[in-house]
């Protein structure tokens, strides 16, 4: 039975404190905190009491620590490229949370330090990957009841007057590097895998700070899908996650649910053809009775994206994939960077 992975938690903020903390204390059979690091005394030691590990001040010191075998860095965003190249640069793999770093040259020298034959690994969370909507929206898609499937909108909006480090461009705030990365690396997928072209609008509406928290992106897969994508603090009323057009069918999110609407694949549609004759007075189309099926899938009210954990752990201690592969987060990185500049990029 694989050991576990020797883990050193470098920033024990909101991130380090709630999900790390838990995910890590959860698998004790795959996971050991040998060490932990932050600015913050109190932050440090409460590790330190529930973990039995080490503490530091600095993350020097953590990454010298001989037992540390990973790095796991979820300081903020701004601290990420160089706190990942630090930890590589002396040979201890890295997880880092997400943004994986605010620059594409940063992404690209951090893969390619994390790349080296015998040498540390580096790994994205990404860990939206994971969520159930995704992954079952994504079942019904490839399912075929939908036909072809060529528009896709993608939501996630509130209305918050925030004020937190996440507001200040400084430190790496504002919404394309929080809830940015899970957003594009979704809208990445559904276009397969890569982008014919892309429109970017970003602005900031109701947060404070100078970083914005409103963002459109609209992507014309190389699939030939349009995926219209949209994170937002200045939005009100409740939107859709998800709205899905098929050429049988279509998806809409409702809270904690999945509507489909499509035709019963079980009905043979005629054959029919354009009609160049002037239609009948008060009527256009044709008197075909379309036969549809609607159904509601329930999605589970259990966040279960901590399998990205699970992924981690096989692919650093037993050498199988990661679901996330290093050129997708280099990817996902690109867009963020030039949705920055608000304008129409062509590939």
């Amino acid at each position: 039975m694989s050991k576990p992975i020797k883990v050193g938690v470098v920033g024990l903020g909101r991130i380090g404190m709630s999900v790390h903390r838990e995910c890590l204390k959860a698998r004790p059979d795959k996971f050991t905190v040998v060490a932990a690091c932050d600015l913050i005394k109190d932050r440090y030691e409460r590790y330190a009491e529930e973990f039995s590990c080490r503490t530091y001040d600095n993350i020097e010191d953590l990454i010298n620590d001989p037992e540390v075998e990973v790095v796991d860095i979820a300081t903020r965003s701004c601290d990420h490229y160089k706190h990942a190249k630090m930890a590589l640069l002396a040979g201890k793999s890295v997880l880092v949370e997400k943004p994986f770093c605010e620059t594409y040259e940063e992404a690209k020298e951090l893969v390619k330090l994390g790349s080296q034959p015998a040498g540390p690994k580096i790994f994205v969370r990404h860990n939206r990957r994971f969520e159930e909507g995704f992954i079952k929206v994504n079942e019904i898609i490839d399912s075929g009841i939908l036909g072809e499937v060529y528009e896709i909108r993608l939501a996630r909006n509130g209305y918050q007057r925030r004020n937190d480090w996440q507001t200040i461009k400084e430190f790496g705030g504002g919404q394309l590097l929080n809830w940015g990365p899970h957003i594009v690396d979704h809208s990445l997928r559904f276009c397969g895998g890569a982008y014919e072209s892309m429109f970017a609008d970003i602005k900031r509406v109701a947060a404070v700070g100078d970083a914005e928290d409103h963002i459109k992106i609209i992507f014309k897969g190389v699939n030939g899908r349009v995926v219209d994508m949209e994170i937002s603090g200045g939005v009100a009323c409740e939107v859709p996650e998800y709205i899905i057009y098929g050429t049988k069918g279509s998806i809409v999110s409702e809270g904690n649910s999945l509507k489909l609407k499509y035709l019963d694949p079980s009905v043979e549609l005629k054959e029919i053809k354009a009609d160049p004759s002037t239609p009948g007075s008060g009527s256009y189309g044709n008197d075909e009775v379309l036969t549809w099926k609607e159904e509601t899938i329930e999605l589970s009210p259990y966040d279960k994206t901590d399998v990205v954990w699970d992924y981690f752990y096989e692919a650093y201690r037993n050498n199988k994939p990661y679901p996330i592969t290093s050129q997708q987060a280099m990817d996902v990185v690109k867009v963020l960077e030039e949705a920055k500049i608000g304008t129409e990029f062509a590939k």
